[in-house]
């Protein structure tokens, strides 16, 4: 799975891809994190996006550090999809209300 991160959010240029990464990584989760200059999503200010080959991609926005427990969360039950869909929105947390788009994979 590949995550994104957009450096040109506020708080991409204040390190945000780095923190991400940093939570992946304490938290033994194969993830590669990807920085990524800008995903259009300068509305809802600081945006990252959740890819993996077969499965539809995410993107969401106006998250925080705050997120980070609810990003890797959202990472492992994707992680375990078949293709990336879920029934029920509600399994996604605080994220569901964050999500920018769903773009089939």
């Amino acid at each position: 799975m590949k995550v994104f991160v957009c450096t040109a959010c506020s708080l991409g240029r204040a390190g945000f891809a780095e923190r991400v990464r940093a939570a992946f990584v304490a938290a033994a989760e194969p993830v590669e994190v990807l920085e990524i200059d800008c995903m259009s999503g300068c509305a809802r200010d600081q945006t990252i996006a959740f890819r993996s080959p077969g499965k539809v991609a995410y993107l969401f926005g106006d998250l925080t550090d705050a997120d980070l427990p609810e990003i890797l969360a959202f990472a492992r039950l994707y992680a375990a999809s078949a293709d990336g869909t879920f029934a029920d929105a509600r399994v996604l947390g605080r994220l569901r209300t964050k999500a920018i788009a769903r773009i089939p994979g």
